[in-house]
């Protein structure tokens, strides 16, 4: 597959780079899954292979937004916040809905990607740490997700490997 413009995560460098016109634009720091890479779903690894940007959510919301199930709650993450729910998985900013391209491995079935509501998505600052921390998503810093979700568009490809 040839792209001219496309995302391609790397869960080794935990990096999420633009690619356009085979070249690099930009670059972020990224936490891809714990439990590494593979595409079953309640695994809690990140999909690999071919991807694209199903849908952008959260245009317009203030960074720091939380979402819960793809909808603003209407909460501003701050530490006060965090320390009343320990346990929740913090999405943050925006999200960029990923569907799965490749028939068997992220698509359909029991390892769809969209099925399993992998996003890249913005998380607390201070999860970005440059290892795999993720349940399955792509976390990325919120300023970094906000620049990200105003420089693509819906139907973006995104590598994962």
């Amino acid at each position: 597959m040839n792209f001219n413009i496309f995302l391609h995560i790397s869960t080794q460098l935990q990096q999420l780079e633009i690619i356009i016109n085979s070249k690099i634009t930009k670059s972020y720091p990224i936490s891809t899954a714990k439990n590494g890479v593979g595409e079953i779903k309640g695994s809690g690894c990140t999909p690999c292979g071919w991807h694209y940007v199903r849908a952008k959510i959260g245009d317009l919301q203030p960074l720091n937004s939380v979402f819960i199930a793809r909808r603003p709650t209407g909460e501003i993450y701050n530490i006060e916040l965090s320390k009343n729910y320990p346990n929740r998985d913090w999405i943050l900013t925006r999200i960029l809905w990923l569907d799965g391209l490749e028939a068997g491995k992220n698509r359909y079935g029991n390892v769809h990607t969209a099925s399993r509501y992998i996003y890249i998505h913005g998380c607390p600052d201070e999860l970005i740490l440059g290892q795999p921390e993720s349940h399955g998503c792509i976390r990325m810093k919120n300023i970094d997700i906000l620049d990200l979700f105003n420089r693509i568009l819906v139907g973006t490809k995104v590598f994962i490997e």
